[in-house]
């Protein structure tokens, strides 16, 4: 079987590049020209330099590499940006680079028998915030109309409708992943190795999160499973609900780290800091973690998420809940010197 993985150099890229490896697949690790290839080491590995900005010069890549693969019989569909300078990035990345890999593809007649698409929970918005007479929040399940509320979301959302009725596409929802080499969590583990944990917003929060090797592994059950998989969508999570402490704490615990100050300041604040932060990136010109996007995606107060049907169809059990994903990542951190 060969697979070709895009995004293969980011964080969530390269556990999937791990994985096809793992299961012995011939995997192709697609990327652009100059992207950091540090996580991808194996010797087994096979690159696909690939330029989805430019339709043309992809087609001329693509056409190149058919010679060698005929054509791949799975891609993992995972390029794209969560941070981006201008509005109008988020699409050219999500959106439209999407829709010239696929169109190049069926113009070259390599549409794999399955192209499996990384999205996120964020496409949804914040839908269900009204609290139930127990102050409960219900889950968000994968019928549910999309309303983002980020340009992420949104050139997420575009993807989404480009793909559907297209035959032999499974898209997933993953909400936050976390794990070794990501950098947006790990702030918050370099904030509380500092003594000090920031949270916002006065409200009851549910958060919901997946280990990066849950999603990878729940994105390989797919596979195989056509007859199933194709044209569903999934939201994927470690099928836990956790308060808005959860994961600080546990950090805390990993790294044991004492007297900690546990600050919650008000939305409005945390308003003033993203703006600043966004401010200041297009000053040096480069993306920041805390933006417009990023304070909307804060303010949501309910992630709870249905992953009923990536159980019943594809079989998939999580693996990895918050306490055992949060230990080996923060081992990983201290391993690798990071913090």
């Amino acid at each position: 079987m060969k697979i070709l993985i895009t995004g293969a150099s980011g964080f969530i890229g390269s556990f999937l590049c791990e994985e096809g490896l793992k299961r012995g697949t011939e995997t192709w690790a697609g990327m652009r020209e100059h992207s950091s290839r540090r996580w991808l080491t194996d010797k087994q590995l096979k690159f696909a330099t690939l330029d989805m900005t430019d339709a043309v010069r992809l087609k001329e890549q693509l056409a190149a590499y058919q010679q060698e693969v005929g054509k791949w019989d799975v891609i993992i569909h995972a390029a794209g940006a969560t941070k981006c300078l201008k509005r109008e990035d988020f699409d050219l990345h999500n959106f439209q680079c999407t829709k010239n890999l696929v169109n190049t593809l069926k113009d070259l007649d390599m549409m794999p028998d399955q192209f499996l698409y990384v999205s996120s929970l964020s496409v949804l918005g914040p839908i269900r915030e009204e609290q139930n007479a127990d102050g409960t929040y219900n889950d968000m399940a994968a019928s549910d109309i999309p309303k983002p509320n980020t340009a992420y979301g949104e050139s997420k959302v575009k993807s989404e409708e480009f793909l559907k009725g297209i035959d032999g596409v499974t898209i997933f929802r993953p909400t936050g992943v976390y794990g070794p080499r990501e950098k947006d969590y790990f702030m918050m583990a370099k904030s509380i190795k500092q003594h000090i944990d920031l949270a916002v917003g006065y409200k009851k929060q549910v958060i919901t999160f997946v280990y990066v090797r849950d999603l990878v592994e729940a994105i390989f059950a797919a596979i195989g499973k056509a007859d199933v998989a194709n044209g569903k969508t999934y939201l994927v999570s470690d099928g836990h609900n956790y308060d808005s402490r959860a994961f600080s704490d546990l950090i805390q615990k990993e790294l044991d780290t004492k007297n900690v100050l546990h600050i919650k300041a008000p939305l409005w604040l945390l308003w003033v800091i993203c703006a600043v932060a966004e401010g200041f990136s297009k000053l040096t010109n480069k993306p920041s973690t805390l933006n417009g996007d990023k304070y909307r995606i804060m303010c949501q107060r309910n992630w709870q998420c249905d992953i009923s049907s990536l159980k019943e169809d594809l079989g998939f059990t999580p693996e990895w809940p918050l306490e055992r994903g949060v230990k080996e990542c923060m081992d990983w951190y201290k391993e690798n010197k990071w913090i």
